[in-house]
């Protein structure tokens, strides 16, 4: 706040509303060595008013050029101009962050690229899909959120000096170019126009943006605590085996407590979504009933998004894939998650779809019932030897033909996200 208003001084004497000699005191002077804290709290517990103390401990430091402080200014002016300043710092640090999760996952999809594992739908298996297209599918949530933080940053790094109830009345006919200054020089963009204060759509939809990032961030967790599951165990978050600990009580658990963390933690994040869109409610030109909730829930919101951000990454990092039990998962149902690609490969040589269709799922169930393996099963019907040779049976049943289009859609997403990168380097 005290950058804002030596900015202010700055621009009231480029357009001679003050002394210059008190702009240069007042710049000299706008910084916690010489305005402390001790005092502005001091000043605060006679005033009642949190602004009104910094700008009268300003005023006291800063001599004759004291009476020049917060000229034709507002209290808002000064918050909301310092909150913009805030909330670039703050985007600048998760756009690091979240560009930095961006390159983990591009190595593990790379790595990942070909690594044969089981589709889950409802919970059931499905069909086989590679582990990085899943990590692909993971990487462009996370691209997504890094252009919808640049295309909300215009909306939010911003400021305003508009006075009272948004006339600019205080600073005359100078006032659309004191707010020009002030923002040329803080490296803010100006509101096209205010109240008291600026709108809390903008801050709102920031806080859905954490929230929408958060929800990500709880999606990938939970599979990973989904994959880490012991009779699963195809992923697991980093543990130091042999050092940390993973229940009081039972000396075998392996628990994945940072996903779990991150679960907990997007709960708290959403729920201040509630708090922000309400913040949007103001009456006339401004009350306070917003003041109060923003102060928490909008560092709040971005600490724990960083932080959340920061701790996924770390859990990739270190994520234990074991590929055998992958491959061991994948033929749990004894080669029924093919029952597709055998469906199609019959239509392909004549049958019906829908005829298909039918006949496979009589056959997987002789197959589930009788717990034999979905291979003899389909050498055993007639209806399907009618149509495909042994060997072509046996290519159906392959995981590794049935991947469709996946290793050329991850060679795009990698592409892409490369390109996108490079561009935000520019």
């Amino acid at each position: 706040m005290l950058d804002v208003e030596a900015a202010l001084a700055w621009a009231l004497a480029e357009v001679g509303l003050i002394p210059k000699r008190a702009a240069s005191q007042i710049a000299k002077k706008a910084s916690i060595s010489h305005v402390r804290l001790e005092r502005v709290k001091e000043l605060e517990s006679q005033l009642g008013h949190d602004i009104m103390a910094m700008v009268e401990a300003l005023a006291e430091v800063c001599g004759e050029a004291g009476k020049y402080v917060h000229y034709g200014a507002t209290s808002y002016d000064i918050v909301d101009t310092a909150m913009g300043l805030q909330l670039r710092e703050a985007l600048n640090i998760l756009e690091a962050r979240l560009s930095e999760l961006e390159e983990v996952l591009i190595r593990l999809v790379k790595k990942y690229k070909r690594t044969l594992m089981v589709g889950r739908t409802h919970g059931q298996h499905a069909l086989p899909i590679t582990l990085g297209l899943k990590f692909a599918v993971w990487l462009r949530e996370i691209s997504r959120h890094l252009q919808r933080l640049h295309q909300c940053r215009d909306r939010i790094v911003i400021g305003k000096l508009t006075g009272a109830v948004g006339t600019q009345a205080g600073f005359g006919p100078e006032g659309l170019k004191v707010q020009r200054l002030v923002m040329e020089k803080l490296g803010l963009k100006p509101v096209e126009v205010s109240t008291q204060i600026v709108q809390r759509d903008r801050h709102a939809e920031l806080v859905c943006l954490l929230a929408v990032i958060a929800s990500t961030l709880d999606k990938f967790a939970t599979e990973i605590r989904e994959l880490q599951r012991t009779e699963i165990g195809e992923l697991a978050e980093p543990f130091q085996l042999g050092r940390q600990v993973g229940s009081s009580t039972m000396p075998h658990k392996v628990n994945p407590v940072r996903c779990e963390r991150i679960c907990a933690l997007a709960k708290i994040v959403r729920s201040l979504t509630i708090p922000a869109l309400e913040n949007v409610v103001s009456w006339q030109e401004r009350d306070l009933s917003n003041s109060a909730a923003e102060r928490f829930l909008i560092p709040e919101a971005l600490i724990l998004t960083d932080y959340m951000v920061d701790l996924m990454a770390k859990v990739l990092r270190g994520l234990r894939v074991d590929e055998q039990r992958m491959r061991e998962n994948l033929e749990l149902t004894r080669g029924r998650v093919m029952s597709e690609a055998v469906m199609l490969a019959l239509t392909r040589k004549g049958m019906g779809r829908q005829e298909a269709h039918k006949l496979l799922r009589e056959l997987t169930v002789r197959s589930l019932l009788k717990n034999e393996d979905f291979r003899q099963v389909l050498l055993k019907s007639e209806a399907v030897r009618q149509y495909l040779s042994v060997k072509e049976i046996e290519e159906a049943l392959k995981p590794e033909n049935y991947l469709g289009t996946t290793l050329q859609q991850i060679d795009e997403v990698l592409k892409q996200t490369l390109k996108e990168r490079e561009n935000r380097a520019k």
